[in-house]
């Protein structure tokens, strides 16, 4: 939901920006690893080629910076600007957080900066984290960067999340502004642990985790009977309707999930952004990458309306509704 006190300020949209690495993954390269190809692979998960991190200049700092720095200058500002840096991310390159260093890489001292943990949810739950900061006045521009090295935990003999996994990192520049402009329209967030199962990297002993492990099948269905219902909350409390939306951009998990819920809606399917046959799921980075790529081909445009939708590990989904710039 969305506080409606009228003394709070209003959250703006700035800018974006996107970074993933050099070398891409093919699903015929996967094919010389494992027992698959590019049909089987293409047909039930629309994915084609993903991007891997390869070595020190692929970190999920580095990576977190990249974007951010392209988000900072689309906004018209520079990195001195920023008053908080939210990082969400899974794969962090410090148990301790990575954020600090993100801030040291783009040179913000002024920032406070914090990772934020909800897996394939945390770009979602980070923009409702950051427009809590800006709406009460605490800070007024907020770098938030969603960032996943998922290639670190995937184990590349198990044919059914090798396939699906990419790295990458995506930002936005989110300002305070008045409450009359404010484009944070509506937002909703969801946890159900009983279902915490379905999607771990679990912490093993002695300073290891195993790898990712899933149970697709579960999570699909979890997938299509919720994210539709969360869409249509965030929706009620912006007062609008689904056919209302210029665009709809959900977690670029699966190809199929994103079909259902066009179909629950009834909506065109030109509305929903899809770019994972190029990079594949990128947890909390997928919405940002797919927004920043919307934005820089001039589809996403000034005063568009949008709904974004993140659901994963947790188990946690959320959905927020806003309005462009």
């Amino acid at each position: 939901m969305i506080n409606t006190d009228s003394s709070l300020l209003g959250v703006r949209f700035l800018g974006s920006g996107s970074a993933v690495p050099d070398r891409v993954l093919t699903n015929q390269d996967l094919a010389q690893m494992v027992d698959t190809n590019d049909e089987w692979i293409a047909s039930r998960t629309g994915i084609r080629e993903r991007h891997i991190a390869d070595g020190e200049n692929d970190s999920v700092a580095n990576l977190a910076a990249k974007a951010g720095q392209k988000a900072i200058a689309a906004a018209g500002l520079n990195p001195h600007d920023i008053d908080l840096i939210i990082l969400s991310t899974s794969t962090s390159d410090d148990l301790f957080g990575t954020a600090g260093r993100v801030q040291k890489i783009l040179g913000a001292e002024r920032a406070v900066a914090f990772d934020l943990v909800a897996a394939c949810s945390g770009f979602v739950f980070g923009l409702v984290t950051a427009s809590q900061y800006i709406r009460t006045g605490v800070f007024k521009n907020v770098l938030l960067i969603g960032a996943d090295v998922l290639s670190r935990w995937v184990d590349w003999q198990d044919r059914r999340t090798c396939i699906l996994f990419g790295d990458g990192a995506g930002a936005v520049v989110l300002q305070g502004t008045t409450p009359e402009q404010n484009n944070l329209l509506g937002f909703e967030m969801r946890s159900d642990g009983k279902g915490n199962d379905l999607l771990n990297i679990n912490y093993l002993g002695r300073s290891t985790f195993d790898s990712i492990t899933m149970n697709g099948q579960e999570v699909y269905r979890f997938a299509v009977r919720q994210v539709p219902e969360v869409i249509e909350k965030s929706l009620h409390y912006a007062n609008l309707e689904v056919h209302d939306l210029d665009w709809l951009i959900l977690h670029q998990a699966n190809q199929r999930i994103i079909d259902a819920v066009v179909n629950r809606f009834g909506i065109d399917p030109a509305k929903a952004v899809s770019n994972m046959g190029k990079y594949g799921n990128t947890s909390a980075a997928s919405i940002p990458i797919a927004l920043n790529e919307w934005v820089e081909a001039d589809k996403i445009q000034k005063d568009h309306l949008i709904a974004i939708a993140g659901f994963g590990a947790g188990l946690s989904w959320g959905s927020a509704v806003f309005r462009w710039g």
